[in-house]
C-alpha cells in the first residue's frame, strides 16, 4: 500500500514503535506533574506566539477564547513528543540490556506500574 504512494520502499520496525509508545505512555503517567508543566509551558508559548501575529488589540480580543482553547489542545497533543523521545531511549536500553524479546513486556509492566502509581498519587492528593 505504501509502495503505491512512494516510489521507494522502507521498513517500519513495528516492535520498536510499539515499545517506544508503551514506554512513553508509562513515562507520561509516571511523571504526570512534569507532563502538566510541559503542557502549561507549550500553552503559554503558543498563546504568546499567536499574540504577536495581531497588530490590533480589538481584533485579537474578538476570537481570543476560541484561539486559546485551540492552543490548549495543541499543547496537550504536542506534550507527548518529549515523552516519545525518552520512551524510545528506554525501549532501546531494554533491547540492548535484556534483548529484543523483553522490550514489549517491560513496556507493558512499566505502563501497569506507572498507572497504579498515578492512581495512588491522585487518590492521595484527593484525600488531603
Amino acid at each position: 500500500m505504501l509502495t503505491d504512494i512512494f516510489p521507494f520502499s522502507f521498513e517500519l520496525d513495528t516492535v520498536a514503535i510499539a515499545g517506544a509508545s508503551l514506554w512513553s505512555l508509562a513515562l507520561y503517567l509516571g511523571f504526570s506533574p512534569v507532563s502538566e508543566w510541559v503542557i502549561e509551558q507549550l500553552n503559554h508559548w503558543f498563546n504568546f506566539a499567536e499574540r504577536s501575529l495581531y497588530t490590533s488589540k480589538s481584533e485579537f480580543e474578538k476570537s481570543r477564547q476560541a484561539r486559546e482553547s485551540q492552543n490548549a489542545f495543541y499543547a496537550s497533543v504536542f506534550s507527548i513528543i518529549p515523552f516519545l523521545a525518552f520512551g524510545a531511549l528506554c525501549n532501546w536500553g531494554v533491547e540492548v540490556s535484556l534483548g529484543r524479546s523483553w522490550a514489549i513486556s517491560m513496556g507493558i509492566l512499566a505502563c501497569i506500574g506507572c498507572g497504579v502509581y498515578e492512581l495512588g498519587r491522585q487518590d492521595g492528593k484527593n484525600n488531603r
